[in-house]
């Protein structure tokens, strides 16, 4: 290949059009640059493309975590399970409120968390199981909701709102998942509750910010609900700044000391251009995925499968293992991509791997097969600049890279 063929693909910018740009102009001309009524307009939005009766529009998708846990009364004491082979925002915000990490090992060969563990790993403790749709893909909730249920006689409630639950709570880290859909449910209908993630990488983004929803038929108060994430996302203040707006309302309490991470009037003008043009960022990612499975599953190399018989997922990260090769060739791989200018990823690394995860205790060797997923695995470009040429040119790399590799027969002691 001549240097001058090579080409300059990264992993996963936004894609902004001049739409997004006049919009947030128009915010900050507005005098509405916090949170506003276009954040509020935004959350409306959201409710209605997901089919819930409120959205509640964080700072991120971990804030939209860990508030939910607080409100839930989770802390010390308490034990949430989360699996092995994610993020560290799914396992981080336990830690934060003071609660036990309960980490699930995956189903052999498989993304999600192995759902015979997770009915093991259940106690009198356990409060809330956070299922994580990786790549976009919604988990098998039928099956969680089965293990819940059967475990229904440990669970002790803590406060009243536990006890509408009665049983352990499912709050899922839907980062990726916005969009999704199985069994004719759309992600946020599903678990009781669900959080997503706009920030720069994602699918729809924001820059920085993140949502939550909840479903309907839990017999939550709706309005008191959204009152308390108003209230934990703002210092506990009992008016927003829009509130306070109003002629001689002034006057506000702080009725508990709580926390900052709302959204700003800037980030949800962006967002809301997004949500308009994102059943068609939904479909060109279709598309890709499509044009990516066709070149590259003939060859051997396997994929998660995104969209089959009841569902489809968002189509966020493409992730591939390679079957057969080592850690070590696998990073050799994702060099010789970087060489060819096509940026490539890994998600993920299991969370024992990490120092953090380890000084609370955690050891990889319990958890063999997140690790047997993560050492070939790589994440390859999914973004909606991507041209049909750009697909051919990351498959033909990949192919060589995989040559490259068989040919050199790399030993490592």
């Amino acid at each position: 290949m001549m240097e001058t063929d090579i080409r300059n693909i990264p992993f996963s910018p936004p894609d902004i059009t001049e739409e997004e740009i006049e919009e947030v102009i128009k915010a900050m001309k507005s005098g509405w640059i916090t949170t506003g009524p276009r954040t509020k307009e935004f959350e409306k939005r959201i409710a209605e493309y997901v089919g819930t009766i409120k959205a509640v529009c964080l700072n991120s998708a971990t804030a939209a975590m860990e508030l939910t846990l607080r409100i839930l009364g989770v802390g010390p004491g308490d034990e949430v399970i989360t699996s092995a082979y994610t993020y560290t925002a799914s396992a981080s915000i336990i830690d934060h409120v003071g609660a036990k990490i309960v980490l699930v090992d995956t189903a052999p060969d498989s993304f999600e968390m192995d759902y015979s563990k997770l009915a093991d790993a259940i106690t009198e403790k356990t409060k809330v199981i956070i299922p994580v749709d990786i790549a976009g893909k919604m988990c098998d909730y039928d099956t969680i909701y089965n293990v819940v249920e059967n475990k229904k006689e440990l669970f002790k409630a803590n406060n009243e709102l536990q006890a509408l639950f009665n049983r352990v709570i499912v709050m899922t880290d839907g980062a990726h998942a916005f969009g999704a859909k199985r069994n004719g449910l759309k992600s946020g209908q599903v678990a009781d509750f669900t959080c997503f993630s706009f920030h720069a990488v994602k699918n729809l983004t924001t820059a920085e910010g993140g949502a939550v929803v909840w479903r309907n038929d839990n017999g939550l108060d709706e309005e008191w609900l959204y009152n308390q994430y108003m209230l934990y996302s703002l210092h506990g203040q009992s008016k927003d700044a829009l509130a306070k707006t109003q002629k001689g309302a002034w006057e506000y309490d702080i009725v508990y000391p709580a926390y900052k991470c709302n959204m700003t009037d800037i980030m949800a003008g962006f967002g809301l251009i997004q949500l308009n043009r994102y059943e068609g960022l939904l479909e060109r990612r279709r598309e890709i995925i499509e044009m990516y499975d066709r070149a590259l599953l003939p060859l051997g190399i396997q994929s998660l499968r995104h969209y089959g018989e009841g569902f489809a997922s968002s189509g966020h990260l493409y992730l591939v293992r390679i079957p057969g090769i080592s850690e070590e060739e696998r990073n050799e791989i994702i060099v010789k991509m970087a060489e060819a200018g096509v940026a490539c990823n890994v998600h993920y690394k299991p969370l024992p791997m990490f120092t953090a995860y380890k000084n609370l205790g955690f050891d990889v060797r319990d958890y063999p097969n997140s690790y047997s997923q993560y050492v070939n695995e790589i994440t390859l470009p999914l973004h909606t600049l991507l041209s049909d040429d750009d697909i051919a040119y990351i498959c033909t790399n990949l192919q060589r890279s995989l040559e490259i590799i068989e040919r050199s027969n790399f030993k490592y002691e």
